[in-house]
């Protein structure tokens, strides 16, 4: 259905100014809507961390304190060391126990250092891609799992355990000697094991499925347990805040807030998007009917007409001599730009009086001497100017 038109010469009605102004705003609106909807995705698929994410001393929806108590119950302590140089000390004192590493975006290059030389086991939950390269070389962050897969391996931890809550989890690409489990449909492990100089490094890519929330669903508890229980002790590293200045030297893009980044998406997605809607579409050349053909003869009699009523021999002559001078430059094979520069007059006026046979000096005249005084002086150099052309076209 078409909207109905009002008849020309009446006005429209308040339904159809309405109508045009939605039809004419609609692409503006549903723009605006799909970038709304894109910002709650990314901003629901961006990992929330808190003060008490993973805080082995919080009793708070995030925190960790249950999966604490449970592994303390079961004959495992569990010692909780806020800086990365106490944590290695602790480890060099019990070398069999294992060191879990939470909050690792915390940990500067010193930290990672000395977590480097410590001996044991480690767990690192989520770490981030320097703590990676550090302490699981080879490991690569690949993507993200959306599901509560089953582990698909053989490794003990996982395979008792059974399915697990890795929604949101980060997936991993791993080298050919280590054990992946829980996978993404796309090649990528949500937990990933690999011997390490004597030790076994597990990368975990949920910290979901250790929070007090979640511990007890499918067989998250099951497999926390399974990870770091049957080892001598365990060493739960939540690193203080670093001091400012500690961090060492970071780009630009790496100091910038995710939202500030999200937000430049944004705007650059509607940019893009009001782009294409608004760029006009080139079609092919359309020739148009001239309302009225005007001869040249026409024009330029109208022209002289204006120059005579307004008395403007001056302008006239200067018309004249500028025609002249470029068909004159062409003729002698002198640049484009030799007719309208007054360094090159001198050559002109010689090349132009070596192909006609006249003086220099009336060629000069004729070219750039004053301006004719009436009609007279206006046709008489026209007609100086013509042989002059006609001359050098013959020569």
């Amino acid at each position: 259905m078409t909207a109905v038109q009002a008849p020309p010469g009446e006005p429209a009605t308040a339904g159809q100014v309405a109508r045009r102004r939605w039809r004419r705003s609609r692409g503006i609106l549903v723009a605006v809507l799909a970038l709304l909807v894109l910002g709650v995705l990314l901003a629901l698929m961006r990992p929330r961390t808190g003060s008490e994410t993973l805080d082995p001393d919080s009793p708070g929806q995030d925190g960790a304190r249950a999966l604490v108590e449970i592994t303390r119950r079961h004959g495992t302590p569990v010692t909780v060391a806020h800086t990365a140089s106490d944590a290695a000390e602790r480890l060099r004192s019990q070398p069999d126990a294992v060191l879990v590493v939470v909050r690792s975006e915390r940990l500067v290059a010193a930290d990672l250092t000395a977590l480097r030389g410590a001996p044991g086991d480690r767990l690192l939950v989520t770490p981030s891609s320097e703590t990676l390269s550090a302490l699981a070389p080879g490991v690569e962050a690949s993507g993200s799992a959306w599901s509560t897969p089953a582990p698909g391996c053989t490794l003990p931890a996982a395979a008792y355990a059974g399915d697990a809550d890795f929604l949101g989890a980060t997936t991993y690409k791993a080298p050919g000697e280590a054990t992946t489990c829980y996978f993404d449909g796309l090649g990528g492990a949500g937990l990933v094991q690999l011997p390490m100089g004597g030790a076994t490094v597990t990368v975990l890519g949920s910290s979901r499925l250790l929070t007090n929330q979640h511990l007890a669903e499918n067989g998250n508890a099951a497999l926390a347990m399974n990870l770091i229980e049957g080892r001598a002790g365990v060493v739960w590293l939540l690193p203080d805040l670093p001091a400012p200045g500690s961090g060492g030297h970071k780009s630009f893009s790496e100091l910038l807030p995710f939202g500030v980044k999200l937000a430049v998406l944004q705007i650059v997605i509607a940019v893009v998007l009001v782009a294409l809607w608004r760029s006009r579409r080139l079609g092919p050349v359309v020739v148009e009917p001239l309302p009225v053909v005007v001869r040249s003869a026409e024009a330029v009699e109208g022209r002289a007409r204006l120059y005579r009523s307004r008395r403007a021999t001056d302008r006239a002559a200067e018309a004249l001599r500028a025609g002249a001078l470029e068909r004159l430059t062409a003729l002698l094979g002198m640049p484009r730009s030799a007719a309208s520069d007054p360094a090159m007059a001198a050559e002109i006026v010689a090349a132009v009086a070596a192909h006609t046979g006249q003086e220099q000096a009336v060629v000069g005249a004729a070219l750039y001497g004053p301006p004719p005084v009436d009609d007279a002086g206006l046709v008489s150099l026209a007609g100086v100017l013509d042989d002059l052309e006609r001359l050098v076209r013959n020569s």
